[in-house]
C-alpha cells in the first residue's frame, strides 16, 4: 500500500544528541501521536500507527498508511510543503530523523541515540507512575496490623514482613494516585522495629508528637460500660477458653448482636463475642484519632493490611470501632488480607530478623564465589544489604497478596542465577543490566545500536526496573471506588 512513514534517525555521534537530549522535554508515545496527528490535520478518525514489529521496527517507527491519508489528500500523497514543516516544527521535540512518501504510506523514522539517550538520562521522570486528578479528595487511613502493640522486630514472622511490605507499598501507590495517606500505628516508641524496616527502605510513621490516647481509652471504658452490647459476668468461663486471663479482660462485648441490629453483613459468621482489653481499645483510640485529623470534607476509607492469621481478630476491632464511635459512619472500612508464607527447609521457623540474615548470608556467598576476596569492607557491606533487601522484597511481593507463598529456606539449596529465590538471581540480573548500559554506550559511540533493539535489551530493562527495582506487586486498587 501506500502512505506516510516516519523513520527514527540513524545512530550518529558527536555531541549534538546530548545536548539536544538534555534539553528536550519529556518524550511520550501519547504526546508524540498527538502531535503528528495534528500536524496532518485528521479529524475524522486515527491516521498514524506506532510500528510494533521487529522487522518494521527497522525500517520505521511510525506510518500514515495510504487508506487512512487518502481521507485527507488526494490520491493520499502529502503535499511536500506539509512534510517539510512537520519536519521543521516537530523535528526536534519529536526526534524525527526522516519523513518520507513510500508505497505504503508516510512513514516516520526517529533518532534512536537521541531518544535513547534522553530517555535513559531522565529515568525517575519515566518510571514514575502518573498521578490521576481525583474529582474529589480522599484520605486512607492505612492500619498495618501486624505492626500494632509494643512488640521488637524478633517478635515479627515472615508472614508479618510480607504484610508490612505490602503495607509500604500500598501507601506509595496510592499517594502517587492522588490520595492522602495516614499510616497507623505509630511506632515512635518501637525503635528496634523502624531500624529493622528501613533495611527495606521502609519509612513507617514514627512521630513522636503523637498525643496520648489515655483521655480517649478512659471514655470509651465509659461508653462501654453503659452499652447494650457488653455483657456482664462469665469473664471468669469465657477466659478459661481463651489465653487471657480475667485480669486482662476489660469488657466482653457482644459483636453479633450489633452486627444483627445494624444489618452488617460481609463479615465472619463465626464472630459472637469479643474479650476486650486496653491494648485493643488503644488500637481503636488510634484509628479514632486519626480520622478526627481528616477534613469533614474529605472522602474516607480505612484499609486494614492484615495476614490471614489475624484476620478474624482484626475484624472484631472493626466493629468494636463501630460500636465506640460514631465518626465510623464517614469511614468505610476495607480489609486486606495477605495469604500465608509457606516455608521448607531446615531453616522454616524463621522469624524476619532470622530470615534477613540468612538470605543475605546467601547474598554474602553468592558475592564471594563471583567476584572472590574483594568482598569486603563498608562500600561491599551495603551493597549486600540492599541487594538482601531487594531480594526479600522480589520473593514475598512477586506473588499476588491473596494466593499463599512458598518459600524454600533449605541451606543446601543450589545458590544459581536459575531459579528466581536465590540471591544470585538478583546479583546475576543487575550484573546483566550493568552489562547492557555498557554495551549501548559503546554501541552509540560507535554508531550502532541496533544490537540492544535485536537483543530485546529494552524488554529486559523494563521488566526488571519495575519488577524487581521498584518491587512490583499486583495488588489491584479498584476495592478503593467500590
Amino acid at each position: 500500500g501506500s502512505g506516510v512513514a516516519i523513520k527514527m534517525a540513524q545512530p550518529c555521534t558527536g555531541g549534538g544528541a546530548s545536548v539536544a537530549a538534555a534539553a528536550a522535554p519529556e518524550f511520550t508515545l501519547a504526546s508524540c501521536a498527538a502531535a503528528l496527528e495534528a500536524a496532518l490535520g485528521g479529524r475524522d478518525g486515527r491516521v498514524w500507527f506506532k510500528e510494533s514489529s521487529g522487522r518494521n521496527l527497522r525500517s520505521r517507527d511510525w506510518i500514515a498508511p495510504r487508506g487512512a491519508l487518502s481521507k485527507l489528500y488526494p490520491q493520499g500523497q502529502v503535499p511536500g510543503e506539509l512534510i517539510e514543516r512537520l519536519l521543521s516544527e516537530y523535528g526536534h521535540r519529536l526526534y524525527i530523523h526522516s519523513c518520507m512518501q513510500t508505497g505504503a504510506g508516510l512513514v516516520i523514522h526517529l533518532d534512536h541515540p537521541a531518544l535513547f539517550q534522553q530517555v535513559l538520562s531522565n529515568l525517575p521522570l519515566y518510571t514514575r507512575p502518573l498521578k490521576s486528578v481525583l474529582p474529589k479528595r480522599k484520605c486512607v487511613i492505612l492500619n498495618c496490623a501486624p505492626l500494632q502493640g509494643s512488640r521488637g522486630p524478633e517478635s515479627l514472622t515472615i508472614n508479618h514482613l510480607r504484610t508490612i511490605l505490602l503495607a509500604d507499598h500500598l501507601a506509595e501507590v496510592l499517594r502517587q494516585q492522588g490520595y492522602v495517606v495516614r499510616a497507623v500505628p505509630n511506632l515512635q516508641q518501637n525503635v528496634g522495629v523502624c531500624k529493622f524496616l528501613r533495611s527495606f527502605c521502609v519509612n513507617w510513621t514514627s512521630s513522636p508528637e503523637t498525643v496520648s490516647d489515655d483521655r480517649k481509652v478512659s471514655d470509651f471504658k465509659k461508653i462501654l460500660s453503659k452499652s447494650v452490647y457488653t455483657e456482664c459476668g462469665q469473664l471468669d468461663t469465657l477466659s478459661n477458653q481463651t489465653c487471657l486471663t480475667p485480669k486482662q479482660v476489660d469488657y466482653k462485648v457482644n459483636l453479633r448482636l450489633f452486627l444483627k441490629e445494624k444489618e452488617l453483613e460481609g463479615y465472619d459468621t463465626n464472630l459472637n463475642v469479643a474479650l476486650v482489653q486496653e491494648e485493643t481499645l488503644r488500637q481503636v483510640a488510634e484509628l479514632q484519632s486519626t480520622v478526627l485529623q481528616v477534613d469533614a470534607a474529605d472522602q474516607c476509607t480505612a484499609i486494614h493490611v492484615v495476614g490471614c492469621e489475624e484476620e478474624f481478630q482484626q475484624q472484631k476491632i472493626d466493629v468494636l470501632w463501630r460500636i465506640l464511635s460514631s465518626e465510623t459512619d464517614r469511614v468505610t472500612q476495607r480489609h486486606l488480607v495477605c495469604g500465608p508464607v509457606r516455608t521448607t527447609g531446615e531453616h522454616s521457623h524463621l522469624s524476619a530478623v532470622q530470615y534477613f540474615q540468612f538470605r543475605k548470608s546467601q547474598m554474602l556467598e553468592a558475592s564471594v564465589m563471583k567476584y572472590g576476596n574483594i568482598v569486603q569492607g563498608d562500600s561491599w557491606a551495603e551493597i549486600i544489604n540492599n541487594m538482601t533487601s531487594a531480594v526479600i522484597k522480589f520473593e514475598l511481593l512477586a506473588t499476588s497478596h491473596r494466593n499463599p507463598l512458598n518459600l524454600d529456606l533449605a541451606q543446601g539449596v543450589n545458590i544459581s542465577t536459575k531459579g528466581t529465590r536465590s540471591g544470585a538471581f538478583v546479583m546475576y540480573n543487575c550484573a546483566r543490566l550493568a552489562t547492557l548500559f555498557d554495551h549501548f554506550n559503546n554501541s552509540v559511540e560507535k554508531g550502532n545500536i541496533s544490537v540492544l533493539l535485536l537483543l530485546g535489551g529494552h524488554v529486559l530493562i523494563f521488566f526488571y526496573g519495575h519488577l524487581f527495582l521498584l518491587s512490583w506487586s499486583p495488588l489491584k486498587l479498584q476495592m478503593l471506588d467500590s
